[in-house]
């Protein structure tokens, strides 16, 4: 299936708001935009931000001057006049610091559009992100456009979907569901597998074959190590202490034999 983003919306999904923020300073080069309007988002909160995932993937890529993992900016095509608020962006070989400084991604100025966006699906914004955004993302040019539903279908068309841009048109990206209900496809651009397992919005790395660990996640590993780490040295200080007391009472018993009377 595809969907044709050659049909210019009649109206900008969203148009930039007009208190302080007119049409001449929007693309002032240097000026940052101002903040985001606030999102009210409680799936967005509970599925991405909670558990760390833009934190997850930005610690995978590493090289943070080059490659922006950012949430709650200001997507603007200059182009077609209108912005989004991805609730997620990655983008490589990009001067990263500079649009944080910026607070906003305009495609015209970094030079290319981002590679990956993905949104969460909440009552409010629903039905407008597997459709109308669908469209302007694709117009945007975005590489990947990912959606995740963690009700498992009641509030998209799907409980995750994914979508790459082939010429001008989005094309969909094949799932897998497993026998125990997970769902996943591969993001080329990211190299990794995204997952919906019980309505967790989960990351796979084929490479090392393990998921991407929160920083929750990585936490409790690091004390399961440094629990077994202790274990080790104790259990090795308990070997250590029977074998010193074997020693002393062969070395008693020595002393003993030394200083038995002769018969």
């Amino acid at each position: 299936m595809t969907t044709k983003p050659a049909a210019e919306p009649s109206r900008p999904v969203e148009t930039l708001p007009p208190h302080g923020f007119a049409s001449e300073y929007e693309f002032i080069p240097g000026v940052p935009f101002p903040e985001p309007p606030a999102r009210m988002d409680l799936q967005n909160f509970l599925h991405l931000h909670y558990p760390g995932v833009g934190s997850a993937l930005a610690r995978h890529f590493g090289h943070p001057a080059t490659t922006l993992v950012i949430s709650g900016v200001y997507l603007v095509s200059q182009h077609r006049g209108a912005f989004l608020v991805p609730d997620l962006l990655v983008s490589f070989g990009v001067d990263a610091n500079a649009m944080t400084e910026r607070s906003g991604y305009i495609i015209s100025e970094v030079g290319k559009p981002p590679d990956f966006v993905i949104e969460v699906a909440s009552d409010s914004t629903a039905r407008k992100d597997y459709t109308l955004k669908r469209i302007s993302y694709s117009a945007f040019g975005v590489t990947e456009y990912w959606r995740f539903d963690p009700t498992g279908g009641r509030r998209y068309d799907a409980p995750l979907k994914g979508d790459t841009l082939v010429g001008d048109e989005y094309q969909d990206i094949p799932l897998h569901t497993e026998p125990d209900g997970l769902i996943w496809g591969h993001s080329a651009v990211l190299g990794l597998d995204l997952c919906w397992d019980n309505g967790r919005f989960r990351i796979y790395d084929p490479v090392s074959r393990r998921y991407l660990l929160t920083p929750d996640e990585l936490a409790d590993e690091r004390d399961t190590v440094v629990a077994e780490r202790d274990a080790t040295a104790a259990e090795r200080d308990t070997v250590t202490a029977q074998r010193d007391a074997a020693i002393e009472r062969v070395r008693q018993l020595e002393e003993q034999l030394r200083n038995r009377p002769a018969e």
